[in-house]
């Protein structure tokens, strides 16, 4: 086992938190010095921290054992930091996130621990589409609604609402999906105008007052090149945007090529390790 270490400034830690997003076994903890953060990454293979140490400096040492469970509490897991809106925490402690919420102020904090295999929203396929929407917000001004297909924990629609969606759609096919969902919104309050619900994307319509302004798609690329033709449907019209994500970005040629057969415009991609993201709108 290795480790990457480097010691940065507190107020670099929010660009410290997207640089070192797609990277697994990554640890953020207070250091010794109050203005200061420890970074750690932890590999079992040396060439990856000696990268680390070329693009970045700091140092490497071999290890012996790393107590992984004691890493990855919620207490040493760094909280989620997307542009200068969301703080997003794995912890549900409320000392946590009264104390991320001084230290962020003005900043939306939101809680979604890890559990029944849902992560966080760390992946980068979550990660960056809360990353595009706090983007696209900022370019909606008055109502502007939004719709997330293939929710998850609900991070992305709990999100959107918090951002000022006037009313928001997400679904899953999965039961247990939407069961982690609805405990998530329960838990962080606020999201009254939020509707969950159990459907299946290929049998799904939405009624002409569900379109939505943004459609949100977390899906993998074999679902959405067969679901275009729906999330082409969801879009309330020509100044709408479709995010969609899960794409690897082996697959994202073919993925984005069935998006343009279906009359759909690719505004901007984003690749963040295998992972693709892609803003799209109506042609």
């Amino acid at each position: 086992m290795w480790v990457w270490k480097k010691t940065i400034y507190k107020t670099h830690e929010a660009e410290w938190q997207e640089r070192m997003a797609d990277i697994p076994g990554t640890v953020f903890s207070e250091s010794f010095h109050a203005e200061r953060v420890n970074v750690d990454v932890y590999t079992e293979k040396e060439d990856e921290v000696l990268i680390l140490q070329a693009c970045y400096g700091g140092k490497t040492e071999q290890v012996n054992t790393v107590d992984w469970v004691a890493a990855t509490a919620p207490e040493n897991t760094p909280p989620l930091i997307i542009r200068d809106k969301l703080v997003i925490s794995a912890s549900s402690d409320k000392a946590v996130l009264e104390e991320l919420s001084a230290k962020y102020p003005g900043r939306i904090i939101l809680t979604f621990p890890a559990e029944r295999a849902f992560g966080t929203g760390n992946h980068a396929t979550t990660s960056t589409c809360l990353r595009m929407l706090c983007d696209e917000v900022k370019s909606r001004n008055g109502d502007w609604n939004l719709t997330d297909i293939g929710c998850g924990t609900g991070v992305l629609a709990l999100a959107g609402v918090r951002l000022g969606a006037t009313h928001a759609l997400s679904f899953d096919f999965d039961p247990i999906a939407v069961e982690v969902a609805a405990k998530n919104i329960a838990r962080n309050g606020g999201a009254d105008n939020l509707k969950l619900f159990q459907a299946d994307v290929f049998e799904w319509a939405p009624m002409e007052e569900e379109k939505a302004d943004i459609v949100l798609a977390n899906l993998f690329s074999t679902v959405l090149m067969q679901a275009f033709p729906r999330l082409k449907a969801a879009l309330k019209g020509k100044d709408s945007v479709l995010i969609i994500s899960g794409i690897l970005h082996t697959q994202a040629e073919e993925t984005l090529q069935a998006a343009q057969k279906e009359g759909l415009k690719v505004l901007k991609t984003v690749t963040r390790g295998k992972w693709t993201t892609a803003k799209l709108c109506i042609a």
